[in-house]
């Protein structure tokens, strides 16, 4: 028993730096879309055909005569390769996982073993993301997909940290139920809104209302969401910098606040669910994290998008959807409990 307690607790400390590690990619992944980044790099994986990108003068009139199209700006090549360097490191340590589960379970140890595998198929599909990125020239659709793949990595490692730390510690129970139902309910909505909010950054629609709680001036502005929503971008034009005018955008723009509006409403619901259950804990820690969210949300309008505060924003999200994940795999655990007392 307490060789297999070792073995995953070593597991579990690897999972926990992944976890770490898959933030800071987040968060990178922000602040390359932020500043522009994105087409740092015209190549991938390299970057204008060197490993790191480049730096002197010989270097930068190679790359000139190799993309002429693409101008070497330093100020953007290095936040695009520093990402992908992290976002492949990650990858690394994902395949670790995914070996050290495979050899643990040949050795008897009771490791899980489906997420890692799940969790080598998506940092693949993500380093597709990754390349179609660039290949594509920022097409929304794979900008926004690349996005959410980089949250669903950040969620299934979580997840699995939660699997492993519950097989060798208890997780408290309570005599009541958790409004385990009302929690699925609200995790499929902040997954909406977290591809909302990767809409509108692909789309560079953050900047289309900059004033609260009116738009443009007005309760309900001009909007166009049939082409602000369409799916059949066409291949080819440079997406940088965004192509839809500005209904369009408002109405991305629009949408996200209506989404806000909902994730907040039905999390305070499901804040007042878990009180009811005697959840008090939970409900704080989930309250806390949804009121510095909204308030990154409002400041990103009053302050015009600094920097800093949209990608605490992006971050903001992911804490959000983490904590969340936490409180229905508690839920889960005890209303398990709940029901082998009632057999």
């Amino acid at each position: 028993m307490q060789a297999n307690n070792n073995g995953l607790l070593w597991q579990y400390r690897l999972v926990l730096a992944s976890v770490a590690l898959a933030f800071l990619v987040v968060g990178l992944g922000a602040f390359t879309r932020l500043v522009d980044a994105g087409l740092g790099c015209p190549d991938w994986p390299g970057c204008y055909g060197h490993l790191m990108w480049p730096e002197t003068n010989a270097e930068k009139q190679a790359a000139a005569q190799l993309f002429p199209d693409s101008p070497v700006d330093t100020q953007k090549t290095w936040p695009e390769m520093v990402h992908r360097y992290f976002a492949g490191s990650l990858g690394l340590l994902i395949v670790a996982i995914t070996i050290f589960a495979y050899r643990a379970r040949k050795s008897g140890l009771d490791v899980p073993m489906k997420l890692p595998l799940a969790l080598i198929a998506l940092v693949t599909l993500q380093a597709a993301f990754g390349m179609w990125t660039v290949t594509l020239k920022l097409l929304p659709q794979v900008v926004t997909a690349h996005l959410l793949g980089g949250f669903c990595t950040l969620s299934l490692l979580w997840l699995l940290s939660l699997r492993i730390k519950y097989r060798f510690t208890d997780i408290k129970a309570y005599q009541n139920r958790g409004p385990i139902k009302l929690a699925f309910v609200l995790l499929s909505v902040v997954v909406a809104q977290i591809a909302l909010g990767g809409w509108v950054s692909s789309n560079y629609a953050a900047l289309a209302c900059s004033d609260l709680p009116t738009c443009q001036g007005q309760w309900w502005p001009a909007v166009d969401f049939a082409k602000g929503f369409s799916l059949n971008n066409e291949i080819g034009p440079n997406y940088e910098g965004g192509i839809l005018g500005i209904e369009a955008r408002t109405a991305i723009h629009v949408a996200h606040r209506l989404g806000a509006i909902i994730v907040t409403v039905l999390s305070l619901a499901f804040v007042f669910r878990l009180l009811q259950n005697h959840f008090l804990g939970s409900a704080l820690a989930f309250l806390a994290v949804l009121g510095f969210q909204v308030g990154l949300g409002l400041s990103n309008v009053f302050f015009a998008l600094p920097l800093a505060i949209a990608v605490a924003h992006n971050i903001g999200g992911a804490v959000l959807l983490l904590v969340l994940i936490s409180i229905i795999y508690k839920l889960y655990k005890n209303n398990q409990l709940n029901e082998s007392r009632v057999v």
